[in-house]
């Protein structure tokens, strides 16, 4: 049967419901001619009689009666899906799936996820907090978000952050019983708290930079961990050094429970960006999250 007698169904459906060719008329907003037309479809279509009528009432045949208790629950269902579905004009409805760093979490999504469901109550965000290297597009991803040496090069980018700089930093207590590194190298005879990452399972090597130089310090301790924020907490208990974003540890300094040691040596990155795949692949939330997200980095930047 083709699914071109869908809408004679509906208009039976409704009449079965209303008893009455003029209620359903009424109904749905069209003739009473219009909906004995579309019923004399349907039941010439599967050569059946589904209504009795006089003058006075209407009542469902044998038949009839099969074909609502068949297809009205399937069809409400279905009616109910689309209504679920369908977006009036100008409103958004749909789901965004975000793939996003730890760190970057305060930069986007405490700020811009509060305003963006406010505004558009009927898209359904799914954020994932992952340190891996994420392929978003073989994942399943509308967007991501990192520091932009970690995006791919095709990818359409969008600045949320200044650029800022990698800080090491200890407790004052922590200094006083160890002293405090001079040249990057020194950090190999200190207590560092190591950060294992999840895309390759090794320890990271502090970076630093002054000049033309770079430096890549393998330094060690006796903790390790995979959450830059764990690290920065365990520092701040004075467990020993933490290699963090100074704009996530800047409250910590300005309390004095932590100190910034190395400037001279602190690398600078360009900041956290959110990134997709390309502009002509992008979904309506996901463009209307990246003008959110716009908004609010043209406000802090």
């Amino acid at each position: 049967m083709k699914t071109a007698v869908l809408p004679q169904l509906q208009v039976f459906l409704e009449v079965a419901r209303q008893r009455s060719f003029s209620g359903a008329a009424r109904s749905l907003g069209v003739s009473t001619a219009a909906v004995s037309q579309s019923v004399r479809q349907l039941e010439e279509q599967l050569r059946v009689v589904l209504l009795t009528r006089t003058t006075r009432s209407v009542s469902l045949t044998e038949a009839g009666r099969r074909l609502v208790d068949g297809a009205g629950p399937a069809l409400s269902q279905a009616m109910a899906a689309l209504q679920q579905v369908s977006a009036q004009p100008g409103e958004a409805v749909g789901k965004l799936r975000l793939s996003v760093s730890r760190a970057a979490v305060p930069f986007l999504i405490t700020p811009v996820l509060p305003i963006f469901r406010e505004r558009h109550p009927r898209v359904d965000v799914e954020v994932v907090v992952d340190e891996r290297f994420v392929d978003i597009v073989a994942e399943g991803y509308d967007a991501g978000v990192r520091l932009s040496e970690a995006i791919e090069r095709d990818m359409v980018q969008v600045r949320l952050t200044d650029a800022f700089r990698f800080v090491i930093v200890g407790t004052p207590g922590y200094f006083e019983r160890h002293g405090v590194p001079q040249r990057p190298e020194d950090l190999l005879r200190h207590e560092c708290i190591t950060f294992r990452m999840q895309s390759t399972g090794a320890l990271y090597a502090w970076e630093f930079e002054k000049g033309r130089r770079n430096w890549r310090v393998p330094v060690r301790g006796g903790v390790i961990t995979n959450d830059g924020a764990t690290t920065v907490a365990l520092a701040g208990e004075g467990l020993g050094l933490a290699y963090a974003f100074e704009p996530t540890v800047l409250p910590l300094i300005r309390e004095q429970r932590l100190v910034r040691v190395l400037e001279a040596y602190a690398p600078t990155v360009p900041g956290f960006f959110l990134y997709y795949p390309s502009r002509s692949q992008r979904s309506v939330p996901l463009r209307l999250f990246v003008e959110t997200a716009r908004e609010h980095s043209r406000r802090t930047l």
